[in-house]
């Protein structure tokens, strides 16, 4: 079996409680050679924990001599790293968002096809087994397709990562938090077409792109599985002084609606997150854990009605972990040429719907 060296690039927590022990489990797939932070806390703390060598840059780590690297930065660097890794011909395996601005994600993608290299990027729901099982369930055309409902509210981690030992990057130097703010607000305004700040970021780097970014993917997952174009961005919205965000999508030209929300809860320790199709004669939803809660099966669960019956039921798919699942296709895409499950075009389509969700977010807002 073909061993990989692999480096990580940024460790905070989805690196510390997820990609680090993950890439370590696989062993005969992987051999993680190095991690890099500029935070020294977190540094002494994973040399310390995972006995693994550390880095404080980039460039340090690019010198031990890898195969592949797992990008797990804050967003706004995602795009420089990615292309300075695959610069040095490296396969890439990024944490969501890719990128902020479409243009970025073509510029990503023309230098993967310039390096022939791969580029995974880390929405782990698409390796989960329960919806790997509810993509089979789909009908052809979207036929019968009604409506889409997508609900999350969500405390962020800490009522999941507690428990884990970690450390904080609370002594990353103040000019690269600076030279970071910079970066994303440049970004994000290539992205959107206009500066933004307070409530307005907020609501475009947390609530859409940290957010529902997955389920936007999940989604278009799903609509791509029954062969549905891309619809017509009807509406959105932000509420809660930019913890929550919501949106409207017209699809198969008004046949079928899809609406998404989310909404950041700090002070309740409640994780929800669905996806609901409707159709004609039935229902197929899926209802997430935390992602931050391994093994957890994800409940799809199916209803029926037939004659005067009501059917419910709950398909069980298996436990595997998506985090584990996806470190497994990126590692068989590399080595054995299987197909890329989560492209750099799959990140651009996402990126397009959410950069015009905000635009008519922010621009209802300032209208209003």
């Amino acid at each position: 079996m073909t061993r990989l060296r692999i480096g990580v690039i940024g460790a905070g927590l989805v690196a510390q409680i997820e990609h680090i022990p993950n890439i370590l489990s696989l062993r005969d797939a992987f051999d993680l050679v190095g991690v890099a932070d500029p935070s020294a806390r977190v540094r002494t703390f994973v040399a310390q924990r995972f006995g693994v060598p550390v880095h404080d840059d980039l460039g340090a780590l690019l010198r031990v001599g890898l195969d592949a690297i797992v990008v797990a930065t804050p967003d706004f660097f995602h795009k420089d790293v990615v292309l300075e890794a695959l610069s040095a011909g490296l396969h890439v395996f990024c944490e969501k968002p890719l990128c902020y601005a479409v243009a970025d994600a073509v510029s990503i993608q023309q230098a993967r096809d310039r390096a022939q290299r791969i580029v995974q990027v880390g929405y782990m729901k698409r390796f989960d087994p329960s919806y790997e099982a509810a993509l089979a369930l789909l009908p052809e055309g979207g036929k019968g397709l009604r409506y889409i409902s997508v609900e999350v509210h969500d405390p962020d981690a800490w009522p999941f990562t507690a428990h884990h030992p970690h450390a904080l990057g609370n002594d990353i130097p103040a000019s690269l938090i600076e030279e970071g703010r910079r970066l994303q607000r440049q970004q994000v305004k290539e992205a959107v077409g206009r500066d933004l700040s307070g409530s307005d970021l907020r609501v475009f780097a947390n609530a859409y792109c940290s957010g529902l970014v997955h389920d936007v993917n999940a989604v278009h997952g799903m609509l791509e599985k029954m062969g549905v174009p891309d619809g017509t961005v009807e509406g959105a919205q932000q509420f809660a002084g930019g913890d929550g965000a919501s949106g409207t999508v017209r699809l198969l030209n008004g046949q079928a609606v899809w609406q998404m929300v989310y909404l950041t809860t700090p002070s309740l320790a409640e994780y929800r997150e669905r996806i609901t199709l409707y159709l004609d004669d039935s229902l197929v939803e899926l209802v997430f854990p935390s992602p931050w809660l391994n093994n957890q099966a994800t409940r799809l669960e199916v209803h029926r009605s037939r004659a005067k019956r009501f059917e419910r039921t709950l398909v069980r798919a298996g436990f595997e972990e998506a985090f584990v699942r996806e470190l497994e296709g990126f590692w068989s895409s590399i080595v054995e040429g299987a197909p890329v499950r989560n492209t750099v075009e799959h990140a651009l389509r996402d990126q397009r719907l959410l950069c015009a969700l905000t635009r008519f977010a922010v621009g209802a807002r300032s209208n209003g």
